[in-house]
């Protein structure tokens, strides 16, 4: 096993092809260490930035009155272009 990847387990992610060939060019100019290795940092980086938002988002609520009511959250919703999605909280 590969120094630091015990705590790892191998997955199948479908990737469009140019994203992949893009990927692949910067592990080949030395910008990333392998392309594991840069998927896991952009892993990474949106998990950091969901809970970023997420820290963002419940102090405006808590600062704002608590929060969104059902109008509140569906214009928000409509503005994100999120709209109903199955299975959604």
């Amino acid at each position: 096993m590969v120094l630091g990847m015990a705590n790892t387990r191998k997955v199948t992610v479908t990737l469009p092809i140019a994203m992949l060939d893009s990927v692949r060019r910067l592990v080949e100019a030395g910008q990333a260490p392998s392309v594991s290795g840069f998927v896991q940092h952009a892993v990474g980086m949106a998990l950091d930035d969901v809970t970023g938002w997420e820290t963002a988002l419940d102090a405006a609520l808590g600062s704002t009155g608590g929060e969104l009511s059902a109008r509140e959250r569906a214009w928000a919703d409509g503005v994100l272009g999120l709209g109903q999605q199955s299975g959604a909280a």
